[in-house]
């Protein structure tokens, strides 16, 4: 499902509510989420899962091509970590 995909399921499910509407609390609700975790926060759903952010170490690493080592910098990436309802739902025990 993407974004679109999401707002028109929501919009559909909520006929009182203007489609433009329901694209701005989605929208929000990203933008909320992606700052808190630019940030460092961490934020949890609860029953759906948590998003944080790891830390990656600088490092050595090899070009597969060449074979040359070549230095990696430190980065942050987003991980995301799932709830235990969602989990037994995808495993069908619910």
């Amino acid at each position: 499902m993407i974004r679109s995909e999401l707002i028109q399921k929501i919009a559909d499910d909520n006929p009182h509510l203007y489609q433009r509407d329901v694209e701005r609390i989605v929208n929000t609700i990203f933008e909320e989420i992606t700052g808190a975790m630019s940030d460092g926060d961490r934020v949890e759903l609860r029953g759906f899962g948590a998003f944080s952010v790891k830390k990656r170490d600088a490092r050595v690493g090899r070009n597969p091509r060449t074979g040359e080592t070549v230095h990696v910098e430190e980065k942050h990436v987003p991980f995301f970590k799932t709830g235990k309802l969602l989990r037994d739902r995808l495993n069908g025990n619910s």
